[in-house]
């Protein structure tokens, strides 16, 4: 059922596009063959993250085709998918909200998995765990110790994803958020404990090959470190301990070495493993500490979360979706 004009609807798709105007026409038809069904009022927002190819003609022909249904943003560069939804949650309006990859690795006849047990369980937000991941094994690698740092983070058994629900009440408390640094499940996770998942299919990648390389992983695993936990200057902290530890009790051994005259040329082992070891401790909580004062560097001069370049609001809609923007974000 398509969206009304104004005010809030039921149901928001919101989906970060990258490189991918070879599966958008499918991802739509499936959508729209599904939500459909539903018999809920819906629409479609899209995010196209400076995409290099011709997704975003794409995305326009399918707005013209598609009537009301579509809104459709383009950013001025590439900012990752998680600040490409953060600017898609600032132009949707539904009462829950669901995001979804644009490969359809994520079967969209899978959303009703997700609003079944989000309803049914009284939850805020639901993650939709695939029993078997199609991702090559550098990416599979890189989503389990993304997994293990929030589950360390945290102290949850949840297995996120990019295929979520969330309530609007849960979306309206992370809007505020306008930091470069996005994370979005950690975001969730700070502001509710009703946190669920639910099994869903996983389809292999049927054009191109994922946007998430094995850096930009690295990059959202510290991200998720940096801002939203200080364990690794705990951890830097702790082996910092272990070092002075070892270190005294090194020099306890050497000097009852020498008092048995069992140093063959003194000075030469306890200053090699002092340089060696302590100096490797040093580079690494400097290099911890770095991470955290160059964030707050960025973050105190406004490296803007996204800009965008243009935006299609629905066609129909009378509703002006920069109003819920912030304008520190908007490229001002």
């Amino acid at each position: 059922m398509p969206a009304s004009n104004s005010g809030t609807i039921d149901l928001s798709v919101v989906v970060p596009v990258y490189a991918s105007a070879g599966t958008l026409p499918a991802l739509v038809s499936r959508l729209r063959s599904f939500l459909d069904q539903l018999g809920r009022t819906y629409e479609m927002v899209f995010v196209d993250d400076a995409s290099p190819d011709d997704s975003w003609r794409v995305l326009t022909d399918l707005q013209e085709a598609n009537g009301g249904l579509i809104t459709a943003v383009q950013l001025m560069r590439n900012f990752g998918q998680h600040n490409a939804l953060m600017c898609g949650f600032r132009h949707c309006r539904g009462a829950y909200i669901v995001t979804l990859d644009d490969d359809l690795q994520n079967p969209p006849e899978e959303i009703g998995k997700l609003l079944q047990t989000i309803e049914a369980r009284g939850l805020d937000v639901v993650y939709g765990r695939f029993q078997s991941k199609r991702h090559a094994l550098a990416r599979n690698v890189g989503s389990y110790l993304v997994n293990l740092f929030f589950r360390t983070v945290f102290r949850t058994p949840i297995t996120v994803s990019c295929f979520r629900i969330m309530r609007r009440e849960v979306l309206e408390n992370i809007l505020s958020y306008n930091l470069n640094f996005t994370y979005i499940d950690g975001l969730l996770a700070w502001n509710t404990q009703r946190i669920g998942e639910v099994d869903v299919e996983h389809a292999p990648r049927e054009h191109g090959r994922s946007g998430y390389s094995p850096t930009k992983l690295v990059v959202l695993a510290l991200n998720l470190f940096t801002n939203f936990s200080v364990l690794p200057l705990q951890v830097a902290s702790g082996v910092g301990f272990l070092a002075a530890t070892g270190g005294f009790a090194m020099g306890i051994y050497y000097l009852v070495q020498y008092w048995l005259s069992n140093i063959v040329v003194p000075g030469y082992a306890s200053t090699i493993v002092a340089v060696f070891v302590l100096g490797g401790l040093q580079l690494l909580s400097l290099g911890l500490l770095g991470e955290y004062v160059g964030r707050l560097h960025l973050n105190v001069n406004r490296k803007p979360q996204y800009t965008v370049r243009q935006s299609r609001p629905a066609v129909g809609s009378d509703r002006d979706h920069h109003d819920n923007e912030p304008r520190a974000i908007a490229g001002q």
